[in-house]
């Protein structure tokens, strides 16, 4: 006598795999953030505006002003290359952030975030942050991520100054 097939179990388990499999698919797509470089955000604005962005930049340390009173912070990033390998061609991120910030034709844009000023915000920094473009222009940041710039010192230490 052959076993008839428990049908309610199946059904049952095949509904738990598919709204595991939904939930999943809609929380990766509401953490989901367009990584963009200052020059596509520029050319961009209009289609952008108010999205949840991430980008990345390298910090021009003389447009650092901080309120510690009112913890707001405004500074200017420089446009950086997005591609990794591009970066390494180009001889490394240290040498690819210090040419950044020298360039004064590199695309610009004026970042604002309200908190704690980072200790690492300096001259010459990798700024990663993540927020949205205001109607003014301005970057609004939520989050800010510093990378050091000493931390690349060694891939070029023909650079390093004592």
């Amino acid at each position: 006598m052959k076993k008839k097939p428990n049908y309610k179990l199946i059904i049952g388990a095949g509904v738990i795999v598919l709204a595991l499999v939904y939930m999943l698919i809609a929380a990766s797509r509401s953490n989901t953030q367009y990584f963009i470089t200052v020059e596509e955000l520029q050319n961009q604005q209009s289609e952008l505006q108010g999205q949840k962005l991430r980008m990345s930049g390298a910090v021009i340390g003389e447009s650092i002003q901080y309120d510690p009173a009112n913890l707001d912070l405004s500074f200017e990033v420089a446009q950086i290359p997005g591609d990794h390998k591009l970066i390494a061609e180009m001889g490394g991120m240290a040498k690819v952030l210090s040419e950044a910030v020298n360039d004064p034709n590199r695309p610009r844009i004026t970042i604002h975030y309200t908190g704690v000023k980072p200790d690492l915000l300096k001259d010459e920094a990798q700024a990663i942050m993540t927020g949205s473009l205001g109607a003014d222009g301005v970057f609004e940041a939520t989050e800010l991520l510093m990378k050091c710039p000493s931390k690349y010192e060694s891939a070029l230490p023909d650079q390093v100054e004592d």
